[in-house]
Formats: C-alpha cells, sequence, structure tokens
C-alpha cells in the first residue's frame, strides 16, 4: 500500500522530470515505477481481506455453536384426536351360573347313587337314595296319630252338634252346650297337630331321594353304596363336610371382571363384550354385560360387572382364565399424546411443550382414557401445539431448545 511520502516523491519525480518529445508526457521509467507501487498496494489490500475472512467466518462458526450447545436438542409430537372407540382388556375367571352344594336333609345309609362326575342331570333327576328305616316308623307311627285324633274330633263334633240342638228347646244348661263345644275345638286343634306332624315326617321321608336342583353338570361325588349320612351338613367350610355331591350349571356361564373407575361410568348392559380362552386362539366368544354392581370398591377403585356368556357347546370350563375385551365408545374424544411424554411431577402429571420462541413451556393436565402406550389429555391442548417428547426431569420453563425430529403423536390406541 502506498504511504504519503512515497506519494509525495512521486508527484515530485514527475514535475522534475524532463517533458517527452510532446512537452507534456512523463518519462516511461516513471509510469513503470508508479503502476508498480499501484500493484504492490493492490496485493497487500487482497493479503490483508484473505487472512481477516476466515477469522471472521471462524468467529461467527464458534458463537453459532455455543448457542447450539445451550439450547437442548428435543424431538416433539404433534397431539392427534383419540379414538372415539377403544378396547378395554381385563382378566377375568369363568364361572358357573349356577353352584350347588347337595346335602342330605335326612339322616341314614345310602342304598344306591345314580350319577357320577361329568354326568348330566336335569332338574329334579335323583343323584342317590338314602334308607331311613327309623323315619318310615316314625312316619306311620303319626299316621297312626292322625287317625285317631280324626276319630276323636268327629266324635266331639257330632256330639257338640246335638248339644246345640237339645240347647234350642231348653232341654240343656247353656254351660254344658258350651263345654262340649269346647271339648271339639280342642279335639280340632288336636287333629291338625297330627296333621301337621304327619306332614314334616312325609318331607322328611321325601328327602330320602336326594335329586338335582337344576339342570347341569355333576362336578363331584363323596358318597358311595353303604355310607352314613347325617342330616344337614356345614357349608361354607373349605372341606365341605357332609357334602354328598356338587352341581354346577355351565349352560350359561358368568365372568366376573373389575372395571378400574375411569371406564367405569361407560359399561353398562348391552356394552359390546366378547372373550378370549389361551385354550382356543383365534376364537372370540359372544358374552354380553348382564349386570353391574353399580358400586365403586372403595379399597380397589373399581367396579364389580358380571358378563354373561352362551356355553350351550359346552366349549368352556368353569373355573377357566379368560380375558374378556370391552369396546368402549366415547361421546367427546379429546386428543392423544404417547405416555413417554408426561412428566409425573409433584404437582400432578405434566407436559413440556416448545413454545414459538423455541423455549420451553410446562403445562399440567388431566389424563383421560388409558390405551397402554397412549393416553387421551382430558382438554387444553390444540394439533399445533409441539409437545417435547422424552422430556428430561431436569427440563424446565424458559429453558431454549432446538427440534431435531417431529413425529406424529398418533399411535395404534384404535387398533
Amino acid at each position: 500500500m502506498n504511504t504519503p511520502d512515497t506519494d509525495t516523491e512521486l508527484e515530485q519525480s514527475i514535475q522534475d522530470s524532463p517533458p517527452g518529445a510532446d512537452g507534456d508526457a512523463p518519462q516511461p521509467a516513471v509510469r513503470r515505477r508508479y503502476h508498480a507501487l499501484l500493484v504492490v498496494g493492490g496485493l497487500a489490500a487482497v493479503l490483508l481481506a484473505i487472512g481477516l475472512v476466515p477469522r471472521l467466518e471462524a468467529k461467527r462458526a464458534l458463537t453459532d455453536q455455543l448457542a447450539a450447545q445451550r439450547a437442548l436438542p428435543v424431538s416433539v409430537v404433534a397431539p392427534k384426536p383419540a379414538p372415539a372407540s377403544s378396547e378395554l382388556l381385563l382378566p377375568g375367571s369363568v364361572m358357573p351360573y349356577a353352584d350347588a352344594s347337595i346335602y342330605a336333609r335326612t339322616s341314614g345309609y345310602v342304598t344306591h347313587w345314580y350319577t357320577d362326575i361329568g354326568a348330566q342331570v336335569k332338574a329334579g333327576e335323583t343323584l342317590a337314595v338314602i334308607e331311613t328305616p327309623e323315619l318310615d316308623a316314625q312316619l306311620r307311627q303319626a299316621r297312626a296319630d292322625e287317625a285317631t285324633a280324626q276319630a276323636n274330633y268327629a266324635y266331639a263334633n257330632t256330639t257338640a252338634q246335638r248339644w246345640q240342638a237339645l240347647l234350642k228347646t231348653q232341654s240343656v244348661a247353656q254351660q254344658d252346650a258350651d263345654l262340649k263345644t269346647s271339648d271339639m275345638e280342642a279335639k280340632r286343634s288336636i287333629l291338625a297337630s297330627a296333621q301337621a306332624n304327619v306332614a314334616r315326617l312325609a318331607e322328611l321321608v321325601s328327602y330320602e331321594k336326594v335329586t338335582a336342583p337344576f339342570d347341569g353338570v355333576v362336578t363331584a361325588r363323596n358318597v358311595d353304596i353303604g355310607s352314613l349320612v347325617t342330616a344337614g351338613g356345614a357349608p361354607g367350610l373349605a372341606a365341605m363336610p357332609g357334602e354328598l355331591f356338587h352341581v354346577e350349571q355351565t349352560s350359561t356361564l358368568r365372568v366376573y371382571i373389575d372395571v378400574p373407575e375411569n371406564d367405569a361410568s361407560e359399561v353398562k348392559p348391552g356394552t359390546p363384550v366378547y372373550l378370549t380362552i389361551q385354550q382356543y386362539p383365534g376364537r372370540h366368544f359372544d358374552a354380553k354385560v348382564a349386570r353391574s354392581a353399580d358400586a365403586i370398591d372403595p379399597v380397589s377403585r373399581t367396579l364389580r360387572v358380571e358378563v354373561d356368556v352362551d356355553n350351550r357347546d359346552g366349549a368352556l370350563l368353569p373355573g377357566s382364565y379368560a380375558q374378556v375385551h370391552l369396546q368402549l365408545d366415547s361421546a367427546n374424544p379429546a386428543l392423544e399424546l404417547p405416555v413417554s411424554a408426561l412428566l409425573f411431577r409433584p404437582n400432578g402429571v405434566t407436559v413440556a411443550l416448545a413454545g414459538p420462541d423455541n423455549k420451553v413451556q410446562l403445562k399440567t393436565v388431566t389424563i383421560g382414557r388409558d390405551f397402554g402406550t397412549y393416553v387421551e389429555i382430558a382438554a387444553g391442548f390444540s394439533t399445533t401445539d409441539r409437545v417435547i417428547n422424552n422430556p428430561g426431569d431436569a427440563i424446565v420453563t424458559g429453558e431454549p431448545v432446538t427440534i431435531e425430529a417431529t413425529a406424529s403423536g398418533a399411535g395404534m390406541a384404535s387398533q
């Protein structure tokens, strides 16, 4: 680059140089020197620019890198509408529609049994016969007492009628007539007592035949010929002492399930439901919601629901494990988010949003339906919100972020 002293010397040389042929132009040597100085000055400027520009670019890149390192890299998801219909899967135990332990109502010896385990029986069908000779003798004695009471009543009744007829002609005293009438009433009461005793013993004798209370299958037989059985038993105990037979009704089966409190309001009679059993892969057993307890269990916070299954083909066995699939319909479905976007803070479930200025905004939310890997957010979101997926526990409001990936918030909840 030219300096002031150099320029002055150059001008002075030009002025002092002798004129050329035309009397005005400087000598060629002076012009060459002037041009050389201009070239050197330009070259110095270019070299200075070449060295300064990379330094400026490096400084700017370093500044950008530091700013990027200060911002938290995140991926975001967009909330999507939750499905209007969802499936609730609950475990259940298949139970018989009716289950009865059969006991003896009279004491005696078993003379014969007709059904063994696995036998299909009809209501009223004889399962076994008990021999009770003492009871038979008591019934015969009671019938004889009934006949005696009947005869005494008939005689007392005739006598009372005669005395009432004599009383009309004043042939007997009123007190004597009343005495005969009172005696007739006493004999009538004795006859009624004898008849009741006969009926009681006859009923006990009828229990010599042990019968099935309903259509079903015999699942247990605990007696054999010659076994001594006693009237009554102790139902409810684990060992079931005194139980002769056990009968279960299996044409229709019950399945009891416990519906979580959040879904209890959507389960009612008529809710679509079906069963799946491990023994029958891919097969769906049609069922129906029969009834519910209409009260939440304060211990488990669940609603007890009974599901009835038609089992006339006998495919399902009582006591087996089943999975109950309930189809729940929501009148006002909200938006859903993956569970990985949730933060569990002391003040409640929280979601981190990436604001328009790429800074974190924390929002407390209320969870609706649970779809497993996705949950329904009851309110407070729109489909344009950018929800941070997998936020760290240390994330705070106002923290700068950089968006690295954007994914859809809708999952497989509707499938």
